[in-house]
């Protein structure tokens, strides 16, 4: 299990899922690894085609939103030509009279055309906006329930804020590109076609004039967006990193301030903020390039289309009122092109965030159950580690060989220097890690043959830094067993000497906690999870430094509550202060991730070896022997 409060390194750039580095630098349950290079990012079409599959599974509504698109777009082609016969009605010269019955009828044509016009654009927003939002809520439950199914070493090799802006502000990104950009290439394209048939009807000569400036269209945007894509996808990254700096100082915020480190937090946070601000800076005006550009190629366009057809004008091949349709047709043939363009703008950023989003689902996730596996179902406790050897790198290992024993019921002490191996030991009981050689054993059975969920189940586990989720006293408790009664809470506290403190609260077992017990003191959490633990009754107990947040006082207390709940079940404790172990069944002195000394507490003083010597130093003071 993770250190839930342990901080985050400081980054100078994104962080990937690595190798880990040779030992674990935190010394904590589940301690942070080393990092190594930034993973390139997935190629645009690539990304866009795995996109496009989320909206395959939308196909009845999008057929639908389609068939709206198809006749609004055949109601605005409509508009232009009506237009056209509204101003052929009216005859340019003195002598012609003005066909009021065919402009009447043409002016409540074009009124109805608008109005189903509005009508199609709202029923399409309204469905888009429906499809967008599940599609970005499948695709957010997707990324957080991957997150529950991969294994420690994908955490301890990323910042949490990082993770966090994946799961918000890239998945934004995504929402915000598809309700703004499907429906519009969809229109887009069938407005494109559709104008480009009526301008060939109305004067193939002037469509050859107006085409002039596609090509022009065409080659600014593909420059543009190539710049921007780049630019969009670094931004994500800074924002990624923004974000982790501000989580890991609001977390460690006691920390930052008892080293007076405020304006050096300030300072990092503006040189990361300064980054953020330039890289958005020159993605935004790249892209705010795009569409004054296109502006000025259009204006091209039209005045070319003007030119020509007053020339056609005055020779009489065409009408004013063709013209007059010819320039609405071309305007909606162009904004569509521009649109477009600039739509590939918008999906640079939206892509970006994808990108980063699908990163996260394609990382490997725990090894499977193997197919058969079994439950551990009434486990006795009787755990063996043959030949056990591990390395977060395979020419780096960090466990070479262990061997030993733990009988049902017995107490196992593992003791050492930080870095020295036993939080891995008990790492791989659990299985957040498996063995690189040798296997372990429970009940007689490798524990690689148990499903994953029912060999943890077995286990109760109080690390030296706890984690407390908001919500009630009450509720973080049931934490261990989430159908446990009141009366079963409260007697798992009072075991755990938390009944008192927790009586003397307002709300006692009702009291809201904020994020990880803050408004609780360290010892308090302490009890609390111990509490946990109790209730859950475990079969295995993994105590790491649990009681070293405690008051001398408040430890004898736990050290009873905690021997009582260590009856007939196998125990792991890992410890420095040696008097919490000294009745222990069996003590192992690891060092460089060998088992250097093992024995009881009295077998390892007269042996005068590295446990003695390591007693001595703690009690030589106050005459303990």
């Amino acid at each position: 299990m993770p250190n839930p409060n342990e901080q985050p390194r400081n980054a100078a750039r994104e962080e990937v899922p690595l190798a880990p580095g040779p030992g674990r630098p935190g010394g904590g349950f589940g301690g942070r690894l080393g990092r190594g290079p930034v993973v390139k990012p997935k190629n645009f079409r690539g990304t866009l085609r795995r996109l496009w599959t989320y909206l395959g599974r939308e196909r009845k509504l999008l057929s639908l939103i389609f068939l709206f698109i198809v006749a609004d777009s055949g109601i605005t082609l409509i508009g232009p030509y009506l237009i056209g016969m509204a101003i052929d009605a009216m005859p340019t010269s003195g002598e012609g009279r003005v066909d009021f019955g065919l402009l009447g009828f043409v002016l409540a044509g074009m009124m109805a055309a608008y109005i189903s016009d509005g009508l199609l654009t709202f029923l399409q927003s309204w469905f888009m906006a429906g499809v967008s939002q599940r599609i970005v809520k499948n695709l957010r439950e997707n990324l957080f329930a991957k997150l529950q199914k991969l294994p420690l070493a994908f955490f301890d090799s990323r910042r949490h804020g990082e993770l966090m802006s994946r799961l918000s502000n890239d998945i934004d990104n995504v929402s915000n590109t598809i309700s703004q950009s499907t429906a519009q290439l969809m229109t887009g394209s069938i407005a494109i076609v559709g104008s480009l048939v009526m301008m060939i009807v109305l004067s193939p000569l002037l469509t050859l004039a107006s085409l002039i400036t596609v090509p022009l269209v065409v080659m600014l945007a593909r420059t543009i967006t190539r710049r921007t894509s780049v630019m969009f996808k670094n931004q994500q990254v800074q924002l990624g990193r923004l974000n982790g700096h501000v989580e890991e100082t609001i977390s460690g915020i006691e920390i930052v301030k008892a080293f007076n480190y405020e304006q050096k937090t300030i300072e990092e946070f503006e040189a990361v903020n300064n980054e953020l601000y330039a890289v958005g800076l020159k993605a935004q005006i790249w892209s705010g390039f795009l569409m004054p550009l296109l502006g000025v190629i259009n204006n091209i366009g039209f005045a070319a289309v003007a030119i020509v057809g007053g020339i056609l004008a005055v020779k009489g091949l065409i009408t004013v009122g063709v013209i007059a349709s010819f320039l609405s047709y071309s305007r909606q043939f162009v904004r569509p092109l521009n649109d477009m363009a600039n739509i590939f703008n918008v999906l640079q950023s939206g892509v970006a965030g994808a990108e980063r989003v699908f990163e996260v689902l394609d990382e490997n996730e725990e090894t499977p159950d193997p197919p058969g596996a079994a439950e551990l179902s009434r486990p006795s406790g009787h755990v063996v580690f043959e030949d056990v050897s591990f390395g977060y790198r395979p020419d780096v290992p960090i466990l070479k060989h262990i061997d030993f024993e733990a009988p049902a019921g017995s107490s196992i002490a593992l003791i050492g220097p930080t870095g020295a191996g036993k939080t891995t030991i008990v790492n791989l009981l659990t299985r957040f890690y498996d063995v690189t050689g040798g296997r372990i054993l429970i009940d007689g059975r490798d524990i690689r043959e148990y499903t994953r969920d029912s060999l943890r189940r077995t286990f109760g586990i109080v690390l030296q830094d706890t984690y407390l989720f908001s919500g009630t006293i009450k509720e973080n408790i049931k934490y261990g067993k989430p159908d446990a009664t009141d009366e079963e809470v409260e007697a798992a506290a009072i075991m755990a000497n938390a009944d008192p403190f927790i009586k003397r609260l307002p709300q006692k077992y009702d009291t809201v906690l904020s994020e990880n017990g803050g408004n609780l003191s360290q010892g308090q959490r302490q009890l609390l999870a111990i509490a946990r633990v109790i209730l859950s009754k475990p079969s295995i107990l993994i105590l790491d430094e649990a009681t070293s947040s405690i008051d001398t006082r408040t430890e004898l207390h736990i050290q009873e509550a905690l021997l009582n709940v260590m009856k007939n079940r196998t125990s792991f404790i890992i410890a420095h202060r040696l008097n919490t172990i000294r009745d222990a069944d069996m003590i192992m002195v690891i060092d460089h991730g060998e088992i250097v000394e093992r024995g009881n507490h009295d077998t390892l003083l007269d042996k005068q070896g590295v446990y003695a010597r390591m007693f001595s130093s703690q009690f030589k003071n106050i005459g303990v022997m």
